[in-house]
């Protein structure tokens, strides 16, 4: 039995409106014959703004042949309003659209617009643990956390949703140090997105983080993602970078250093034995301390940063040129 549209009697009635690709396109898009038929349709139903059951199917049919579709997504979304439709059961429904297509930005904007109509913080929180279950396809998702992101801020309930978000960052970089899609959101639930229930004193959460940060840095030392944290951290909490130069320094010789079996600096663990020296971040870091410094530690600055350019870093050459010819214009 033939799957077309044009064929079934429940679409007798509309005329389709086939796309206009002029007389003689220079570049025509092969579209299977399902998907014209099925586009041909939705142009009619769009146009005299039809919004029943089975535009519901004709959208949803679209979506799995084409998910970034985005008129069919909205012509669904208004469809799913005008009906009055279950939008929990509709979240349920595009599930397994969301695991397929984790890519796609349209899957994720319609559950947003669900989320909000429904405004339920219960669903909202079926929705995180649902989004367990996706990142743990693909870990590094940007829509997916951008999404969840979004459903935190935009519910911002302390207690049921807000309370466990470190604690899962934090067991994602355990499974994967160099995660930075966990460590950029270790750094909006800490810092960008207001003082957490039990985050009060800020200056106790600053010593935290640098400590967490700085085991991190000792287990993967070449790891950007931690450095990018560190340094956002010290922004953040207006931390001079000189504070953390004794604990960088071993970083960025070429040797490792040796520890002294009867002293251990907790505060400053060295890097791991198998790490690779000296760590280009942490070379670029001491330059950035050194500048900050000023007066006769510019020159430590340049120096670093010419070893950066011809033997570290020569993929950014160009870059280390200028930041000496900018620093020793400043000077």
């Amino acid at each position: 039995m033939s799957e077309l549209l044009a064929d079934d009697p429940e679409w007798a009635d509309v005329v389709p409106i086939r796309q206009y690709e002029n007389v003689n396109p220079i570049a025509p898009i092969f579209y299977s014959v399902e998907y014209k038929d099925a586009t041909d349709y939705f142009r009619a139903v769009v146009k005299t703004g039809e919004m029943s059951p089975r535009v519901l199917k004709l959208t949803e049919k679209i979506i799995w042949m084409n998910p970034a579709h985005y008129t069919a997504w909205q012509h669904r979304y208004k469809t799913l309003i005008a009906l009055k439709s279950d939008l929990e059961e509709e979240l349920r429904l595009m599930d397994d659209v969301a695991k397929q297509f984790l890519k796609t930005y349209q899957v994720w904007h319609h559950r947003r617009l669900l989320l909000t109509a429904i405004n339920s913080v219960d669903v909202a929180v079926l929705e995180l643990e649902f989004l367990r279950d996706v990142l743990e396809v693909d870990t590094k998702n940007y829509h997916t956390w951008s999404y969840r992101q979004w459903i935190l801020a935009h519910f911002n309930n302390e207690a049921r949703l807000w309370a466990r978000e470190r604690a899962y960052a934090e067991a994602l970089l355990e499974a994967d140090v160099r995660n930075n899609s966990a460590w950029h959101h270790r750094f909006f639930v800490v810092f960008a997105s207001g003082i957490r229930l039990g985050d009060e004193d800020r200056e106790q959460v600053r010593r935290r983080e640098l400590s967490f940060t700085k085991e991190k840095i000792a287990l993967a030392p070449n790891n950007p993602s931690a450095w990018n944290y560190l340094r956002g951290v010290l922004e953040f909490t207006n931390t001079p970078f000189e504070e953390l130069v004794a604990f960088v320094e071993p970083y960025a010789v070429s040797e490792q250093p040796a520890s002294g079996e009867d002293i251990v600096d907790l505060d400053n663990p060295l890097p791991s034995a198998e790490a690779e020296l000296p760590c280009v971040a942490a070379l670029e870091f001491l330059a950035d301390a050194y500048e900050k410094r000023g007066g006769e530690s510019i020159a430590k600055a340049v120096e670093i940063w010419k070893t950066l350019a011809n033997e570290r870093d020569v993929m950014r050459k160009k870059y280390w040129e200028y930041r000496i010819r900018d620093a020793l214009q400043s000077s």
